[in-house]
């Protein structure tokens, strides 16, 4: 497969600045983050396009720039939210939740919930900022889904935050006559309120904390120790999305963690992130969006195959973004190795990389420094830190220690980094 676009998709996007020269030519290359903000929104504007924002069919919206900077897109509305819906009403393990009319509960990124509130602010006619805590109605996306979190950081909650959270978790389960509901999460933040939960003495009883009927993980890549964690609390169907902010969602996994494509006017290309890897780069072109088509669109993202292969079909993994690649003695590193290789210490919770600041400064690859929390609160024993140093060692071509943690803060846009600077 050359990745070239099919004249189905030739003939939706022949008409739009951005894409003449590719068709003229005969040939798209690879479309880059700049290319698309460089002469925004005319190298995007057509009159059906400039007909649909008029009549509020297509609206101006900004990408979440917690991976990557914030990038100006023209967007249905409610697009993302559109497509996840359609997706947990198809999905083999959990349909039945939709089906059966569970509300969504969300628990995520601060900024999510801050968004909702401001959002719905301005459908008010109401111009001044949300108060930091908005109310349960102020947080409210639609009549099925509501944002929980407050907080920034999920490890500092404290036990009234817990238990408004669980508050307003029991009033969602009450809404429905069988007392279920569906949790769409980060892995992370749930895993921090059940800890914290178990902490308080508020996890056991099924009436305090009530379980939902299904789980969706999605936002940011959930480590093999969380969600084998989330696993061991939940008798649920755990299933991920993988998806972003301007594709709408492309894969999801199974109850078993497999990961299958939904690819609705979709395709997909993995291109090596460098000659001969078999880590690869997510190539997507889409028409899921008829406003902004992206053709051969380099979302930022990296894979890996079951085989090692470039087959989209065998993906078994989306291991982290292609800017935050380490260089390793058999080739770029991503989020999803080092995790792998922290998998074999089931108890670590909370992992980051620290790499020396002389590093950057031509010196060559000398250290590293795993930091860790773990879900007991407990330090790792020494013969498990040292093979752990050692595995991780092999993997990065750095001589790596583990330092055990209380607290590995939280980035500012609500999602942990897995590599930093000292």
């Amino acid at each position: 497969m050359n990745g070239q676009p099919t004249a189905d998709v030739i003939e939706q996007v022949k008409d739009i600045p951005i894409y003449r020269d590719s068709v003229a030519r005969g040939h798209f290359p690879v479309l880059e983050k700049p290319e698309i903000a460089r002469g925004f929104p005319d190298n995007w504007m057509t009159p059906r396009l400039e007909a649909a924002l008029a009549a509020g069919e297509a609206e101006y919206v900004l990408s979440t720039g917690t991976n990557h900077a914030r990038m100006q897109l023209i967007r249905p509305p409610y697009f993302l939210l559109r497509s996840y819906y359609r997706l947990w009403s198809e999905h083999p393990d959990i349909a039945h939740t939709w089906r059966d009319g569970c509300r969504r509960a969300s628990l995520t990124t601060v900024l999510a919930t801050e968004h909702v509130a401001r959002v719905n602010a301005r459908k008010r006619g109401d111009a001044s900022t949300p108060g930091a805590e908005p109310s349960l109605d102020d947080r409210r996306l639609d009549e099925r889904t509501v944002y929980l979190n407050l907080r920034l950081d999920p490890a500092l909650w404290e036990r009234a935050d817990v238990e408004r959270m669980l508050g307003e978790l029991r009033a969602i389960a009450a809404s429905h006559p069988e007392g279920r509901y569906h949790l769409d999460c980060s892995g992370y933040h749930l895993a921090h309120l059940v800890r914290h939960a178990e902490d308080a003495g508020l996890w056991e009883n099924p009436e305090s904390f009530p379980r939902p009927a299904s789980i969706i993980t999605a936002y940011e890549y959930t480590p093999r120790n969380v969600r084998r964690f989330l696993e061991s609390r939940f008798d649920c169907p755990v299933v991920d999305l993988f998806g972003s902010t301007e594709l709408g969602y492309l894969f999801y996994s199974d109850r078993t963690g497999s990961y299958r494509p939904y690819l609705e006017g979709m395709s997909v290309e993995l291109l090596p992130v460098t000659a001969g890897s078999t880590l690869y780069s997510l190539i997507v072109t889409s028409v899921r969006n008829p406003h902004m088509p992206l053709v051969r669109y380099r979302s930022g993202d990296c894979a890996r195959t079951r085989d090692g292969s470039p087959d989209p079909e065998k993906i078994v993994s989306f291991c982290g973004r292609e800017k935050e690649l380490l260089d390793g003695p058999d080739g770029p590193v991503a989020a999803g190795d080092l995790d792998e290789r922290v998998a074999a210490a089931p108890r670590v919770f909370v992992h980051q990389l620290v790499l020396p600041e002389a590093e950057t400064e031509g010196r060559g690859p000398q250290s590293a420094v795993l930091r860790c929390t773990t879900f007991d609160g407990k330090p790792l024993g020494t013969e498990e830190s040292e093979t752990l140093g050692r595995s991780i060692s092999a993997l990065t071509g750095r001589a790596c220690r583990v330092e055990h943690r209380d607290h590995i803060p939280i980035g500012t846009s609500g999602k942990y980094a897995w590599l930093a600077r000292s």
